[in-house]
């Protein structure tokens, strides 16, 4: 086909596997297999049983999946797993704002809620320098709410293109998460779709459009880190959809 690109894997095909099971959950997942150990030991087969499922969950929850990051410069990739649960056109968090960093005036916001069984391994929409990362203590109220994009613990992180285009997401705690872990600190260099960060057990992650940008996904679209595109640079095509 002519002008098209097919990348073809070596060996002709890419064959499934499981997860691996991140660093950072490895110590929980022994904690879980520990208590369920000592549990059968001392004969409380009831209890044990739930442990192990609970012990299951743990090492799921911390899975690390491989993704296939598309690549094009022009795209903005979702940064989570999860639900897109709301899309509106808000002021930049006053971390990111200014001169040198989103701006003053209003953003298209993207929002992606992360149930507990979704992936929690966070990813960078875009390839560039990381400007900031800004980190801000609060309450645990449900990510799922507005508010709790200025209300709740979170984390901004401001990543900059070799051409001058910044991108700012937000890392939001919710009503079981009580941890945003790192990966990542000003000055690092990124690739798009790398790994930037996680957050403990429920939560959500904001993406702030640039100016002439719309949002590719619609609102109870899922997304998958690394992979779905939730804009073209420049593109101001809207889409819509519906759920059936």
């Amino acid at each position: 086909m002519e002008n098209d690109e097919i990348t073809i894997a070596a060996g002709g095909n890419v064959k499934w596997r499981f997860p691996s099971v991140h660093p950072e959950g490895m110590k929980f997942g022994l904690i879980a297999v520990a208590i369920t150990a000592v549990l059968f030991l001392l004969g409380w087969e009831i209890v044990g049983w739930l442990m192990l499922m609970v012990t299951i969950w743990v090492f799921a929850f911390f899975r690390d999946p491989v993704r296939a990051v598309p690549q094009d410069e022009g795209a903005i990739i979702a940064p989570a797993d999860g639900l897109v649960t709301l899309i509106q056109r808000v002021p930049p968090p006053r971390e990111m704002a200014g001169e040198h960093g989103l701006g003053d005036q209003p953003l298209i916001r993207v929002s992606i809620f992360m149930s507990v069984f979704d992936v929690h391994i966070n990813r960078t929409p875009i390839g560039g320098t990381i400007k900031s990362v800004v980190y801000i203590s609060g309450k645990f109220l449900n990510a799922d709410l507005d508010k709790a994009s200025e209300d709740n613990e979170r984390q901004h992180i401001l990543v900059e293109r070799h051409d001058g285009v910044r991108i700012g997401f937000t890392q939001i705690a919710g009503l079981v998460a009580r941890r945003i872990v790192p990966f990542v600190k000003p000055g690092d260099m990124v690739a798009a779709g790398q790994r930037i960060g996680l957050i403990r057990f429920g939560s959500r992650v904001d993406v702030y459009l640039p100016a002439g940008t719309a949002p590719r996904v619609i609102l109870g679209q899922r997304t998958v880190a690394g992979e779905t595109i939730l804009g073209q640079m420049g593109d101001t095509r809207v889409i819509a959809g519906i759920q059936q």
